[in-house]
């Protein structure tokens, strides 16, 4: 089950009305035009729905030894897709353009090995793998595999391995246009019941009122255990090692082998 750019699916509009502002249907919530202004907590929202729904449908597949692949666990890690998409942004101060490329990565894997599937099994190495080459390929800054690996709930050779694999499956086609990615999310806003690009964007309507960027930053900002991270730490900047160890410790059930 592929995502495909060129989806035909559009939300609803609203009826229109006199007034001369542009009328929110109720429950759903506006986002920007372009990916780059998109809220972060409503990005993860939605690329986890997506992802949840591909896990869904191919978890009915059956499993033989002709499509197992190093992406696969022995059983589903117990952390849901959204709260690791959550955890990996937190920790790795993740950029919007990791998250869209991959669903793009999906594609290209897919294009190539027909008889991969993303599954319970396979999607969060898959999310983790695929943020580790897409930070390096996108990102001006990154991470390193040492610590993507911590976050991620791997080791340090085991996410290595899963790099070098997935170079291998999509023949090394990291690089992703802006003008991609933008399709991309044009599309994954379509196919969300939940949300609508809006018509126009001022600064006052970016954000909905159903979430704010204070309250996203208030909530990304606390550790897995309810605690403050520490003073000092400048908003975008790599989370240092001390930070999140505490969290990982106790919290953190990792993948298994």
């Amino acid at each position: 089950m592929h995502l495909q750019p060129g989806s035909n699916h559009v939300s609803p509009s609203p009826e229109p009305t006199v007034s001369s502002q542009p009328v929110q249907p109720a429950g759903v919530i506006l986002v920007p035009e372009y990916f780059h202004q998109a809220d972060m907590n409503h990005l993860t929202i939605m690329i986890a729905d997506m992802l949840c729904r591909l896990t869904a449908h191919n978890d009915q597949i059956p499993l033989t030894s002709a499509n197992l692949t190093r992406f696969h666990s022995r059983a589903p890690p117990q952390i849901s897709v959204y709260d690791y998409l959550r955890r990996i942004v937190k920790y790795t101060s993740l950029e919007r353009a990791c998250l869209l490329v991959i669903l793009i990565y999906i594609d290209r894997v897919c294009e190539r090995v027909r008889t991969f599937t993303i599954s319970s099994l396979t999607v969060h190495r898959f999310i983790i793998a695929s943020i580790t080459l897409a930070a390096k390929a996108v990102c001006d800054s990154y991470c390193t595999n040492s610590h993507y690996a911590k976050v991620g709930g791997l080791s340090t050779q085991e996410l290595n391995s899963l790099e070098v694999e997935f170079l291998g499956l999509i023949e090394w086609r990291v690089a992703v246009e802006g003008t991609m990615m933008q399709r991309y999310y044009v599309n994954l806003v379509r196919q969300h019941s939940r949300f609508e690009i809006a018509e126009s964007v001022h600064p006052h309507h970016q954000h909905s009122a159903s979430y704010s960027q204070d309250d996203e930053d208030d909530n990304m900002t606390s550790s897995p255990d309810g605690s403050e991270d520490e003073p000092g730490q400048s908003e975008g900047s790599v989370v240092a090692e001390t930070d999140y160890l505490e969290g990982l410790r106790d919290q953190w059930v990792p993948m298994g082998e």
